[in-house]
């Protein structure tokens, strides 16, 4: 039954419930000659158990007349257990704090007893049985049913052992919190069911240790660990995260524990032939001494060791006699906490007031050897006038150890005030039932296991697998004052930290390492930026070599994995480590080439312009009004537009510019093909109807040159239409051509058909005007047009022919250039071929541009025969006339090369040769009417009357 007591403040003196000067006085554990368990309790309801490795430790420093004990497992001398001592009295503190507590189980008192496990299995297991047997012998499978109420067990302080104790006490579901049991197994609900701890699990810290090679850039590391459970599981969980970084393991070495010199030859070659200057050790700190040893006779340094926390504040591996081996040693660490009134606590245990205390003695001793002085220490040598401060030896020492004992005795009180506290018809047992205080069952204590707060700034809670949160300090081993080294706290991991930031890497003070530099440890030297690594095949991934980047990617970091490309509008520099701008290009005004297209295109299209005027101030002379004036003037002004519309093709590129370029571009030159195609079908026609009985002279009076225009025009406006609606040319952004750049052209469409459409459609209305313009050219030199259109024509297919292969093989701005000139020369060529020789007769023949000089014709006369006539009556007088002779001749009219023949008929009284040219000279007719043309002009000749 539970012990109803007033609670008044903690009394750390001479209090009558608990003499520690008995507790200690129990102690008694011969390894050498019995198996008897340790105890020491202090009787009270609800109890808890302690267990403990064992309160002597080994050590290799021989010569020490004071030893107590002997541990002849493992060494040959031993010392006294500071640090589990002072655990032992970190939970009586715990109990007594708790105890005095008005405000965490009031009217409770709780008890203890504590068990001596002495490093071995056996009595672990033992020990195990015997607190659940509750007797002098450890009975299996039996449970004890007295009045004293176990709420739980603390301990053991190794995984191996917490893993059997667990698997006991799992059966009955007693809550087991172990205070330095880190194996992952542990986590496993399902085989330990109500196991708890206040030491983080090793896949927390193996985590932890990956992301601290990682972040000091080591890749190529080596691996140590002893062969318990502890070494072998956490040495796994480190081994796959490494792998899982991206860095690589060198070697793998085991610690061998059951071998008098732990393996240590051999693990100490392998680290002295590796070419891994780090290496992480997940081993106790008893068990890594043989192979510092080692390392130390070889004179192996310059390693960098990474240590797990079970070695990390080791108080023996850091004397002076290790700092060329272990100085720069960085790991993790128990994260603790201070205890408020501990150290008065610790003082209260002196010599003085623990007569004939063994282990007070001992711990005394531990912390200054004048301490016995006048007793049986009458060796020493050292002043002994002086008494140490227990304050600032315990603010010195290792405190983690106890702080984790100190966490677990408080986390039952507050399971137990959970049970205290629960209300009839709110419980979190069936139908809402609470648990009695005084009568509880081991599994109510572990189900209400929740959050608990030692004090109003430290607060401990578990996962559902019975995991605190892994919150670690990082120590660094510096060289202290002293000669020996020190563990500084450089940095905090937290695994509960946000946004991922487990490191904290704020928290990081600086390290000092052998060297004064980061140490360097990977495979190979690093890639430089600019180059990538290739692993070799055959080695691990680490071993690599560095190629440079492929053309057009970079990498702008050491060690890159692989090269990436820039975006679209950068490029890699020399030394493909950065991405530069790229610089943008295209057919501007303030190029040399823009700038000159665009001055000839300016000053081209004046030409046409010229042309025209000279064309209105001689209107009125044959040579003009031989040529069509309308169709004239509207060819003339289209060439103008022609030239014109090249300048559109020029500046940057907008989403309407490419609009209009292109459909100007087809809708002006449409119109100009059209005008020639219009003058050389009305000279086919009008030719043509000439012919007796030709259907065509019906339209030598329609306008044929507009409907031939309009109808023309009207398909190269559809062609558009659907082009602008269906694909409408776009600014593209070409980054191809040249890597530097990003030349910026109007695409002529997601679907570039409509543009081979409409430049096809030029070039079938220049064709079918070549082939009109070829069947006339027989026409009067005067008036022969055709044969200039002919050239005009074949100038055009030969400059957009050959823009085809050059425009498909173009890029960038030359593809525009390209175009231009394009435009330029057919453009050129109809003004040169069709209008020219005109201005040349106009401005500097004018002698040929007459009336009789356009319409003079040669006719030659040839007699072919002759005839009599015979006589006939005259109509009026009745008398006949007389009989004459009627001369035949051929006249053989030559107008240009087209000749025209006639039979004449006259008497030999005529002159025919006189009488016809002045006929043909005053445009009269000649028999039959031949109609001669030039251009749409006709001049009909017949005979004389």
């Amino acid at each position: 039954m539970a012990e109803n007591q007033t609670k008044n403040g903690p009394d750390f003196g001479n209090k009558a419930e608990i003499n520690r000067a008995t507790y200690a006085d129990t102690f008694i554990c011969n390894l050498i000659s019995s198996f008897e368990f340790c105890v020491t309790s202090f009787g009270a309801n609800p109890l808890i158990q302690l267990t403990f490795l064992n309160l002597e430790k080994p050590t290799l420093h021989k010569g020490d007349s004071k030893c107590r004990l002997k541990y002849l497992v493992v060494f040959e001398l031993c010392r006294f257990g500071f640090d589990y001592y002072q655990s032992l009295q970190a939970m009586m503190f715990a109990v007594e704090e708790i105890n005095a507590r008005p405000d965490l189980l009031p009217n409770v008192t709780l008890g203890f007893q504590s068990f001596d496990t002495c490093a071995a299995m056996r009595r672990s297991v033992e020990g195990t049985l015997w607190m659940l047997s509750s007797g002098n012998k450890s009975i299996p499978n039996y449970q004890w049913k007295d009045k004293t109420l176990l709420a739980g067990i603390v301990g053991d302080s190794g995984s191996t052992r917490s893993i059997q104790m667990a698997h006991i006490l799992g059966l009955y579901r007693y809550p087991q919190v172990s205070y330095f049991a880190t194996s992952p197994v542990l986590s496993n609900r399902n085989q330990f069911p109500s196991f708890f701890r206040t030491i983080p699990s090793d896949e927390f810290q193996s985590r932890g240790l990956t992301q601290l090679v990682k972040y000091f850039g080591w890749s190529w590391v080596g691996l140590l660990a002893t062969d318990d459970d502890y070494g072998q599981l956490g040495i796994q969980v480190i081994k796959q995260e490494i792998s899982a970084s991206g860095a690589c393991v060198a070697f793998v070495e085991t610690i061998v524990i059951n071998l008098p010199n732990r393996n240590a030859p051999h693990v100490a070659k392998v680290i002295k032939e590796s070419t891994a200057n780090v290496v992480v050790v997940y081993s106790s700190a008893f068990s890594f001494m043989p192979v510092v040893e080692e390392m130390l006779r070889l004179n192996v340094s310059g390693k960098i060791w990474v240590a797990s926390e079970s070695w990390s504040t080791s108080a023996f591996l850091s004397n002076k006699r290790f700092k060329e081996i272990l100085i720069g040693t960085i790991g993790f660490a128990i994260h603790s906490e201070k205890m408020p009134g501990f150290a008065e606590f610790m003082d209260s245990l002196h010599p003085s007031k623990c007569s004939n205390n063994t282990f007070v003695d001992g711990f005394w001793e531990q912390l200054d050897p004048c301490i016995l002085c006048g007793t049986e220490n009458t060796e020493t040598t050292q002043d002994c006038t002086s008494r140490v401060n227990i304050e600032s030896s315990i603010g010195k020492s290792d405190l983690r150890l106890s702080f984790n004992v100190y966490t677990g005795v408080y986390t039952f009180a507050w399971a137990l005030q959970s049970l205290l506290q629960c209300k009839p018809g709110k419980g979190p047992f069936h139908n809402g039932e609470c648990a009695n205080i005084s009568s509880f069952q081991p599994w109510q204590v572990s189900r209400d296991y929740m959050p608990s707060t030692i004090n109003e700034n430290m607060h401990v809670f578990f996962n559902d697998k019975g995991d605190p949160p892994a919150v670690y300090d990082i120590v660094n081993w510096k060289l202290g004052a002293s000669g020996n080294l020190e563990q500084v706290i450089v940095g905090i991991y937290n695994s509960s930290a946000p946004h991922g930031n487990t490191l904290m890497e704020e928290t990081l003070k600086p390290v000092q390492f052998s060297a004064s530099q980061v140490p360097y440890s990977k495979c190979n030297p690093s890639c430089p930026s600019g180059f990538q690594k290739v692993t070799i095949p055959g080695k691990p991934t680490c071993c690599y070599k560095c190629d440079p980047c492929p053309y057009g990617e970079i990498s702008n970091h050491t060690d890159a994995v692989e090269c990436h490309q820039c975006s679209w509008d950068m490029w890699p520099n020399d030394k493909q480590d950065t991405c530069l701008p790229r610089s943008i290009e295209y057919l501007s005004y303030n190029d040399p080439m823009g700038a000159s297209l665009a001055a000839i295109a300016l000053l081209s299209s004046l030409v046409p312009v010229c042309i025209l005027g000279i064309f209105f101030y001689h209107r009125t002379t044959p040579i003009v009004r031989a040529n069509n004036w309308i169709l004239s003037c509207l060819l003339l002004v289209s060439l103008s537009f022609c030239f014109l519309c090249a300048l559109t093709f020029i500046g940057y590129p907008r989403p309407e510019m490419c609009l209009l370029c292109q459909v100007a571009f087809g809708m002006v030159f449409a119109f100009c093909i059209s005008c020639v195609l219009a003058k050389t079908i009305t000279v086919v026609i009008a030719f043509k109807a000439t012919k007796p009985g030709s259907m065509l002279r019906k339209w030598s009076m329609i306008k044929v040159s507009y409907s031939v225009m309009g109808l023309c025009v009207l398909i190269q406006i559809c062609v558009c239409v659907m082009w602008l609606t269906f694909s409408p040319p776009f600014p593209d952004y070409d980054t191809q051509t040249q890597s530097v750049l990003i030349i910026i052209i109007c695409n002529e469409g997601s679907s570039k058909v409509f543009f081979w459409i409409m430049l096809g459609y030029l070039g079938l209305l220049a064709t079918i005007s070549f082939i009109f313009a070829f069947l006339v050219r027989q026409l009067p030199d005067s008036f022969n047009e055709a044969k200039f259109i002919t050239f005009s024509m074949l100038a055009f297919l030969s400059v957009w022919v050959s823009f085809v292969p050059a425009y498909l093989s173009a890029r960038g701005k030359n593809t525009v250039a390209l175009e231009i000139f394009a435009i330029l020369s057919s453009s050129w060529a109809l003004v040169i071929c069709i209008f020219f020789p005109k201005c040349l007769i106009i401005l500097f023949q004018p002698d040929k541009n007459s009336r009789e000089h356009v319409y003079s014709l040669k006719v030659k006369l040839r007699r072919i025969g002759r005839r009599r006539e015979q006589s006939r009556p005259n109509s009026k007088s009745g008398k006949r006339r007389k009989k004459r002779e009627i001369i035949v001749q051929r006249v053989s009219i030559r107008y240009g090369r087209y000749i025209a023949h006639e039979d004449v008929e006259h008497s030999h009284l005529q002159e025919p040769k006189k009488s016809l040219a002045l006929g043909l000279r005053t445009s009269s007719h000649i028999k039959g009417g031949v109609p001669l043309l030039w251009s749409p002009t006709f001049v009909e000749i017949t005979k004389i009357k």
